[in-house]
Parts: C-alpha cells; structure tokens; sequence
C-alpha cells in the first residue's frame, strides 16, 4: 500500500468541502413544508406561482407545497392549518381573503398572512416593508384563487349580533 502523497490529501480536503458546501447550499434552500402539503391541490397551485413578485425573483426552494423569492425574504406555504374563525385583520385582495397575524406582527415585524375560507389554507410570510405587501398578495391572487373559496371574512357590520 502506498503512502498517502501531498496531492491526494490536498484533493481529498478540497472533495470534502465541495460536498459539505454542496450541503450547505441545498439546505439554505429548504422551507419547512405546512401540515397538510401533501394535499393535491397544493402541487397545483405552487406550479402557478409567478416567477417574480414585487421587488423579487424566486428563488429555488426545496420542501413540499413551498416557493420563495428574494432569499426567503417571502415564503409562501400551501397547506397550512385552515383558521377558524376570529377577531385577528383580514383584507380581501382581488378575491382572496387573508388574515393577518397581528400578535407576530408586532412581536418580530414580520408579516404572516393566512387564507381564510378555502381549503388547503396557503401561508404567506414575509420579512420586508409593510407597504409591499399589498402587491406580494395581488401577485400571488391568480394561484391561491384557483382553491375553491368556501366562506369569507365579514366585518362587525356584518356579523350576527347575540342578543
């Protein structure tokens, strides 16, 4: 048996760190898939995702019923847990309603935003100014539209009133 040269721990070291760095990019890419991505319908609308939103390309992202774009500074879940009914601020983009989740809001300044009324639930977060929000969601409108919507938000006007 020969005795290893110079030049093969030199390739050896540099093998190793393609492959830990190889590891490094693949996981820096992988968003953690929502409870219930498996669903079918999931698969659908991440293959009508747009390419760019508002001030951002997307990105390569690795897990079941995600996408991203501008390095995960938005992440979009398809299959999230569906929201029950509640006080939180929902607005109604082209359609589509979605709740705000203002506990996280102000606690880390980042916007969460879920569908309410249609199933599987699909979360948007994103970490950039509040005013380009409003544009993320009309970008993303014409997938999310494609879940069939079930029930919509109403304001206080219009709930019920116990007597």
């Amino acid at each position: 048996m020969r005795k290893p040269t110079t030049r093969m721990w030199i390739w050896l070291t540099v093998a190793v760190v393609a492959v830990a760095g190889g590891l490094l990019y693949v996981d820096s890419h992988r968003v953690s898939a929502a409870p219930h991505a498996a669903d079918a319908k999931c698969d659908e609308v991440v293959s009508r995702l747009p390419d760019d939103i508002p001030g951002a390309a997307r990105d390569w992202a690795l897990g079941d019923g995600v996408a991203s774009w501008g390095g995960q500074k938005a992440v979009f879940r398809c299959g999230a847990e569906e929201l029950p009914p509640n006080i939180n601020l929902c607005v109604t983009a082209d359609g589509v309603d979605w709740v705000l989740d203002e506990e996280r809001l102000k606690s880390d300044g980042v916007s969460v935003l879920r569908t309410y009324g249609r199933s599987p639930a699909v979360e948007v977060t994103y970490s950039g100014p509040r005013e380009e929000v409003g544009g993320i969601l009309a970008a993303l409108d014409p997938a999310v539209k494609w879940i069939p919507q079930e029930r919509k938000c109403v304001g206080l006007e219009d709930a019920d009133v116990l007597g």
